[in-house]
């Protein structure tokens, strides 16, 4: 396998993710104290596949430290987002919105990580 094909679906299926997430922030930020389970579920399916790609390729072919630090941060994302999910979704409580902030912060900077390690391969 090569380590740009792998970053580069990791981005993809990333980026559709974000697109859940971005719509679950406006719905939390809109008024609402949760959004809907099956939108939750498939950005944590989606980011996780994402982040275990990675983690697999990390361990076997390789990758950038771009990308390295990229997968840091989606691991530490990845808690946040379980922590949000376990504690206060499921439980029916409303998300703390610096949480919500935080974990998409920390997401979109590994995001940004990523893509930098993609594109940088390319130069």
């Amino acid at each position: 396998m090569e380590p740009n094909l792998i970053m580069q679906t990791a981005a993809v299926l990333l980026a559709v993710a974000a697109i859940g997430g971005a719509t679950m922030a406006i719905i939390r930020f809109g008024g609402k104290p949760h959004p809907p389970t099956w939108l939750a579920m498939l950005h944590g399916f989606l980011a996780a596949a994402a982040t275990t790609l990675l983690i697999y390729a990390c361990f076997t072919v390789g990758l950038p430290a771009l990308a390295k630090a990229a997968l840091v941060l989606f691991v530490v994302a990845a808690l946040g987002g379980a922590v949000l999910n376990l504690n206060y979704h499921w439980k029916q409580l409303p998300l703390p919105k610096s949480l919500v902030l935080a974990h998409g912060a920390l997401a979109v900077v590994g995001f940004l990580l990523l893509l930098g390690a993609i594109f940088g391969a390319h130069a």
